[in-house]
């Protein structure tokens, strides 16, 4: 890990900001933020009008004067101001005054895998901007591993495939670090834009941006394999006329335009397996892939990928929670450390 659990159990509070949504976990306590990262701002003054699930609401409904931000892309922040903005209304007051109280308040927060230090320090700079002393940062890939359960300790490999809005990373650990990983910038936002692409070009049909994620309803059962349903009603409006418009789709050819993103991230899983030492390809064989992430649960994601590698996929219990329930852990202490004794000369 870039940092040891020592220092992680002496952190207070952990927030995992990830494109999607915001997650906080204060110690002693638990989750006490799980919301969208999105802030609606009026432009005219300048006040915070609205922050999680009821600014998302608002997406595509305001007025000109109201401007609804997202101010955390692809896990790294790229509004600083905002987000500390979002994060204290997101907290509440007595939460942010029981933390204040705290001598010296530490901070744990996720990053994306090979983060920038330009995008660390934009993390770092947001949880001091709430009062965190200092700030802890762990990969994403570490800390999801964690909260679902895998043995990351242990001189084993585990395979993780974080599924995230705005990029899917993977990774092979052994010994609680990375052996070897990719971060594909492709997510679950790439495959809402193909859809949205797609029913643009081939039925002049344009969703509501509420309506998008990522067509459930056109994929539902079976999903990307070709046992889905063969055909749905989708909801719209035509392009020509600004009318309501309803199309019936062939969910094949959604199926075939879904799978130009992904097979980016099947070549990065392919990559993250050719560069792994022989010996955790093995492990690999028995114990699978895991994937976490909100994405995760795109309908046949975990066929496509079991059909590509071969090896079994399995999904987590609950894959969006992973990041911030291993970050959890690791402040409560619950994980305990391989220590690696040095042998006497």
């Amino acid at each position: 890990m870039t940092v040891s659990l020592e220092q992680l159990r002496r952190c207070h509070f952990a927030v995992d900001l990830g494109a999607a949504r915001t997650r906080v976990y204060v110690r002693g306590v638990g989750l006490v933020v799980d919301q969208p990262s999105v802030a609606a701002v009026n432009t005219r003054t300048g006040a915070l009008i609205a922050v999680g699930e009821f600014a998302e609401q608002m997406t595509g409904r305001t007025p000109s004067y109201i401007r609804v931000v997202r101010p955390v892309s692809g896990g790294t922040v790229v509004d600083i101001e905002m987000a500390q903005r979002m994060l204290r209304h997101l907290i509440g007051d007595r939460t942010r005054r029981t933390l204040r109280r705290k001598p010296r308040l530490r901070a744990a927060a996720c990053t994306p895998h090979d983060a920038d230090p330009l995008a660390q320090r934009a993390t770092i700079e947001t949880l001091v901007g709430l009062g965190a002393r200092r700030v802890e940062l762990v990969d994403t890939l570490i800390a999801a591993a964690v909260g679902c359960g895998l043995p990351v300790e242990r001189p084993e490999a585990t395979m993780i495939m974080v599924c995230g809005a705005a990029a899917t990373q993977v990774a092979v650990l052994s010994l609680g670090s990375i052996v070897t990983a990719e971060r594909i910038p492709v997510g679950g936002e790439a495959v809402d834009r193909a859809i949205v692409q797609h029913l643009r070009h081939e039925h002049a049909l344009v969703l509501p941006s509420q309506s998008v994620r990522p067509l459930h309803v056109a994929l539902s059962g079976t999903g990307l394999t070709p046992d889905g349903p063969v055909s749905a009603e989708i909801h719209g409006r035509d392009v020509a006329t600004g009318l309501a418009r309803t199309v019936r789709i062939d969910t094949a050819a959604v199926r075939e335009a879904i799978q130009t993103p992904l097979t980016a991230v099947l070549d990065g899983i392919g990559k993250v397996l050719r560069e792994c030492p022989p010996d955790l390809v093995a492990d690999l064989v028995d114990r699978g892939i895991m994937m976490v992430g909100g994405s995760a649960l795109l309908p046949g994601l975990d066929q496509m990928v079991r059909q590509a590698t071969g090896i079994p996929v399995r999904i987590a219990d609950q894959p969006d929670m992973c990041a911030v329930q291993g970050l959890g852990d690791m402040l409560e202490g619950r994980i305990e450390p391989l220590v690696l004794n040095p042998l006497a000369a």
